[in-house]
Parts: structure tokens; sequence; C-alpha cells
């Protein structure tokens, strides 16, 4: 496993790629502040902390601050939109916006995933737990399809129910449960996703204009309104703290 400092992700196993958008490994890097700010990405997050333990990271609707001192390693698995709720045993709506303790939630899994293992031991305990709980608790068909729907910008809330055979009370419930919040975030946060993505791809590119029309916003304004809300900052502020972000450490 590389452990030098930055952020890496790894692609999950065949049998995980249906609940699964990746597993992650972070080592906390050895200068500059220790403080990062998580934003939100529509997923939520199972994971093991060198010398702390295990956690769940629930789906954001802002930025959390987040706090990884040099040398800390932390390797996660992180669900896809549906995935999380089911496999977790829990309404993910619960855990909106929080960080908790895994052994309040699953407390069988702080003896399979210690404090005390290494980053590679915790690789594959986090990976073997994942496999276990997504057979138990596969995701939910109608919630991934609908993500996937809301994923391609031209998707429209109001027909999402129809089109899954679903009256929108059943969606919001079963959008709530297995992802935390209803489908109109959802659109929100995946494009909010497609513009930081767009972002990324050009840190040179600063016509903000362009990229927001890219991603999916009304204009400009809307872009602004929308990056106050979920990275509690403009975009040009948020163009620029990417661009001076270590390539291999984004800030999201």
């Amino acid at each position: 496993m590389d452990l030098r400092p930055g952020y890496r992700e790894l692609a999950p196993p065949p049998a995980l790629r249906g609940a699964l958008e990746c597993l992650w490994v972070r080592v906390g890097l050895a200068s500059g502040p220790p403080n990062t700010l998580v934003l939100p990405d529509a997923c939520s997050d199972l994971i093991w902390q060198a010398e702390a333990g295990t956690f769940v990271a629930g789906p954001d609707t802002g930025p959390a601050p987040a706090v990884v001192r040099p040398g800390t390693v932390l390797v996660g698995a992180r669900f896809l939109p549906g995935a999380g709720g089911p496999a977790l045993g829990v309404p993910l709506s619960a855990l909106r916006d929080l960080r908790v303790d895994v052994t309040d939630l699953l407390p069988e899994l702080d003896d399979r995933l210690p404090a005390s293992l290494t980053p590679e031991a915790a690789l594959r305990g986090l990976t073997a737990t994942v496999v276990r709980l997504t057979a138990a608790a596969p995701p939910d068909p109608a919630v991934r399809r609908a993500a996937r729907l809301l994923a391609d910008s031209g998707a429209r809330v109001e027909t999402l129910a129809d089109e899954l055979g679903l009256s929108e009370r059943q969606l919001r419930r079963r959008f709530h449960a297995a992802v935390g919040y209803g489908p109109k975030t959802l659109q929100r946060v995946l494009r909010f996703r497609r513009f930081l993505s767009r972002l990324d791809a050009g840190r040179a590119e600063t016509d903000l204009a362009r990229i927001a029309l890219e991603a999916g916003y009304a204009d400009q304004a809307h872009l602004t309104r929308e990056c106050a809300r979920l990275a509690g900052f403009p975009p040009t502020a948020l163009a620029r703290t990417r661009a001076e972000a270590p390539a291999e450490e984004p800030v999201g």
C-alpha cells in the first residue's frame, strides 16, 4: 500500500462495484495546516482511522471541516447514493451531516476493525466488511436508478417518481432512508459535483460562467448561490482554493 502523504482512490472489487464509488486511503500531509474541508458528494463513508478506530461519515449538505494531522492514516469505503443506508442498517437521514462512532451503529465492527490494525489489514478488513454488509442488505435498486438519472444534467426531479413507478411520497421515503435526503437535494449535490469535476479538469480555466452552464446551472448567479450553500464561499474563492491545493489531496 502506498502510504505517502496525500489522498488516493482505489477501485472497488467487482463484488462491490454496485455499492461503492471507491475505496480510499488518506495520509496527513507533513506540512501545511491539518484542517481541510470536505464538500458534499452525495455519498456516505465507512472510515477506519489509525489509533482512533472506525466511524461513519453521513451524507453532507454543506461544508464539513476535518482535521487530518501529519502522518495520520485513514482508510475508507465510499458508498454510492442508495447503498449506504441499507448496508449500515440505519436511515441515512439520521446520519445527515454527522460523524458517528461505529460502536453506536454496528458495535460488532469495533472488534473486526480495531484501531490497532495496520493500514493494509484495515483495507482488507474494511473491504470484507462491506462485502458482508451489502450481501445482506443490497442497495435500493429504485434509488440507485434514480441517482443515475439525476447524474444527467437534463433529468427532471418532477418526473422521477413516474419513471420509477413510485408515488412521490414513496420516493421521498426511500431516498431519505438510502441517501439521507430527498431527490431535489441529491440533484443539487450531483450538479455541484459536476461543477467541481469540470473545475478540477481545467485548473487554469477561470471561465466560471461557461463551466456553470456545462454543469447544469441556469447561470452564474445560480452557481454562486449554490456554492455559498454547499461550499461556504463563492465560486471564485472555491476555484482559487482548489487550484492551490496539492493534486494528490483534493479539498473536497
